[in-house]
């Protein structure tokens, strides 16, 4: 093949590879589709590579056949040289069929299964030009409606729906329509359904699609978050799908639990016992830091206070943390710490911090190398109980000398 010269307009100006389906565009400058469809569906760019004018949306791609078939001459001629024959490209998608297919089977309930595995076959060749066509036809819609629909003995059609609905993703603009969407079509509504089915799979999806729909919410929709949302979140947490699944649960209650009253809604579900087991189990520095930064969010209210304090291995495990896992697990596990002093800080709850390493940990900050802020909040947590604190024997005695004075 290297010995071959390869006529210079056989191939296409941005892979610079022979072109297998060549198809012009409104400047005159002919590209392979591959190659031009990922350019123009990626949604960044709006001009041709070559010429820089300015394209349009829905730029027609015309298929350049007088050049596919020149070029496919030309390749036969070659095959002794090692050059491989180009097959003649199939009719790429339209619109109007995949149209069609969904009004069918709205038309036919009993065909929604048939049309899904169609849909699916269609959206993993993972084109950008087919997603964006999916889009455009309203598979996403249509997708979350069926799981809507779909009734809760049978979970072979949701399985196959959320893959599909996976598959597609779905843009930033299709995501924000559909989430301010009523009715069956809600796909929120759609995924917390989907979070409740057993298989590991389709739930490691849906929570995958949870976050990327909250991701380009608006601050009224992620406020109007239910407590069944984050109590299927949770779940999720709970069980250990995946790690990939875990994270993505991780970063949505990040997401959510500032806005709103959703701290108290993520209490009410069960957070605050499910994230501490959960740090008692992860070994892994993200995870850690995403699982204290929840638990200083919903340290924020009294009810994630009380929860965290009802717990037995509370206190211990966020101290354990600190100087463990990285700079922001300190910072994060120091401010929970801040709170519990602050606001919930019984006669009890002191003995407490005491018994189980709390306070040296907190000396032990004030002498190590980390974040001056950290330290600054350590400080504040050792001065504000001194008077309970600075005399035990709870101390080891080479942390007595970097207890703060009242006075410092």
């Amino acid at each position: 093949m290297e010995e071959v010269d390869i006529p210079s307009h056989f191939l296409c100006p941005i892979s610079l590879e022979i072109m297998r389906d060549p198809v012009t565009i409104s400047t005159g400058i002919t590209y392979d589709r591959e190659s031009i469809e990922r350019w123009l569906f990626s949604g960044k760019n709006k001009a041709c590579p070559v010429t820089k004018q300015p394209l349009f949306d829905g730029t027609d791609l015309t298929p350049n056949h007088t050049l596919r078939r020149i070029i496919q001459a030309w390749c036969t001629l070659n095959a002794s040289q090692g050059v491989e024959r180009i097959p003649t490209p199939k009719s790429p998608l339209d619109k109007s069929q995949i149209v069609k297919l969904i009004e069918q089977a709205k038309k036919l309930p009993n065909t929604n299964l048939h049309c899904l595995r169609r849909l699916r076959s269609i959206a993993i060749t993972q084109s950008e030009r087919t997603k964006s066509c999916l889009e455009a036809a309203g598979a996403v819609e249509y997708v979350a409606s069926i799981i809507n629909k779909a009734p809760s003995d049978d979970p072979s059609i949701i399985e196959v729906a959320v893959e599909v609905l996976f598959l597609l993703k779905g843009s930033e603009a299709g995501l924000k329509d559909l989430i301010s969407n009523d009715g069956d079509n809600n796909i929120v509504e759609s995924l917390v359904k989907a979070l409740k089915f057993k298989n590991f799979q389709s739930r490691a999806h849906a929570i995958i699609l949870l976050k990327s729909v909250f991701k380009v919410a608006d601050p009224i929709q992620l406020m109007s978050a239910k407590v069944e949302c984050f109590h299927e979140i949770l779940h999720v947490l709970d069980d250990r799908i995946s790690q990939q699944a875990s994270k993505a649960a991780l970063k949505l209650l990040v997401e959510l639990c500032p806005w709103g009253r959703n701290r108290i809604k993520a209490v009410e579900g069960g957070a605050v016992a499910v994230l501490i087991e959960a740090l008692l189990e992860t070994h892994e520095k993200r995870a850690s830091e995403l699982i204290l930064i929840l638990l200083d969010q919903l340290c924020g209210c009294a009810e994630g206070r009380a929860e965290l304090l009802k717990h037995a291995a509370g206190l211990a495990i966020v101290s354990k943390k600190i100087l463990r896992v990285s700079h922001v697990a300190s910072d994060r596990a120091v401010r929970i710490l801040s709170s519990i002093c602050r606001f919930s800080a019984t006669c009890g709850v002191l003995q407490e911090m005491l018994q189980v390493g709390v306070v040296a940990k907190l000396c032990l900050v004030l002498q190590v190398d980390c974040r001056f802020k950290t330290k600054e909040k350590a400080r504040e947590v050792l001065k504000l109980h001194s008077r309970v604190w600075k005399n035990s024997s709870c101390i080891p005695g080479h942390l007595l000398p970097f207890y703060p004075s009242s006075s410092s």
